[in-house]
């Protein structure tokens, strides 16, 4: 490798997980992907096996981790939702004694929401929100160009607010909750109310979609105002344009009481949790 820094990036998810190496400027180098294994100790060989080899046998200046949540993002404790056996994982403490080099690990709305500041458009608006709707829901708040936390340091849960609808009723949440916007749109909602896979919905389908996600919005934009949203994962993206003409029209319709924001697909695509992994192995909490 031509760079004298070498930076790895890991976008770890349910159902795949993804590692890149980046130059300091980051440029991707090398990128892989694999299928998430459900258990513990086989995700953890596989993390290892993954950052080896896309670091090339070079020195790692420090890694950077996107991941579902909860989780401590001083600590590196995870404790993902959708993944039963990783719970009080000290992610960090294990990485950093593997490959003697920072390890910072966040959710990974946050980290996407880093990687549009850093390679998106993100740099452009001071205060903006990045959400993720793949197989769960998330979403990562930036306030003055920086993540915004409770004061105790929590992620704000956008996706377990309440959106009430007459078709889908008294569901209950993976939370443990009932309504949640997370178990009527996400990936693994539409499974369960549609029997398919989000990219086998119908356009009327994707509608009633664009619907719940349009009123879960409407709560968002009126508390937080944000100049704009970015919709990223598979859901979103997915979905695309069908998507955003039908969140468009419900938030025109309910937002009144505040300035409108734009709401589009991440510039980034794909790889925004992976770009916002590598920003955070560049720049770490700053």
């Amino acid at each position: 490798m031509k760079s004298n820094r070498v930076y790895i990036g890991l976008d770890f998810g349910a159902t795949k997980t993804i590692a890149a190496s980046a130059d300091e400027n980051g440029n991707i180098i090398e990128k892989i992907r694999e299928n998430t294994p459900q258990k513990l100790d086989e995700g953890m060989e596989l993390f290892k096996r993954m950052i080896r080899e896309v670091s090339g046998g070079e020195k790692i200046t420090a890694i950077g981790c996107a991941t579902g949540g909860p989780l401590d993002w001083k600590t590196g404790i995870i404790n993902f939702l959708h993944m039963p056996e990783w719970r009080d994982v000290p992610l960090k403490d294990i990485m950093e004694k593997e490959f003697d080099c920072p390890f910072y690990v966040d959710n990974d709305c946050n980290v996407a929401a880093l990687g549009e500041i850093e390679f998106g458009e993100g740099l452009n608006y001071n205060d903006f929100i990045y959400i993720t709707i793949s197989t769960g829901f998330g979403a990562g708040i930036i306030k003055d160009q920086k993540i915004f936390r409770s004061s105790s340091g929590e992620h704000p849960e956008l996706g377990h607010q309440t959106v009430h609808t007459k078709k889908l009723s008294d569901v209950i949440c993976r939370c443990g909750a009932t309504n949640c916007l997370e178990s009527l749109i996400s990936g693994y909602a539409i499974e369960r109310h549609y029997g398919k896979h989000a990219e086998q919905l119908t356009d009327g389908e994707w509608n009633e979609i664009g619907t719940l996600l349009g009123e879960g919005l409407r709560n968002i934009i009126v508390m937080h105002t944000p100049e704009v949203i970015f919709l990223g994962g598979g859901v979103a993206l997915g979905g695309g344009e069908k998507l955003l003409r039908t969140v468009t029209e419900v938030i025109k319709k309910q937002v009144k009481i505040v300035k409108l924001p734009e709401v589009k697909l991440t510039p980034l695509g794909y790889e925004a949790p992976l770009k916002g992994a590598v920003a955070l192995a560049m720049k770490g909490f700053e």
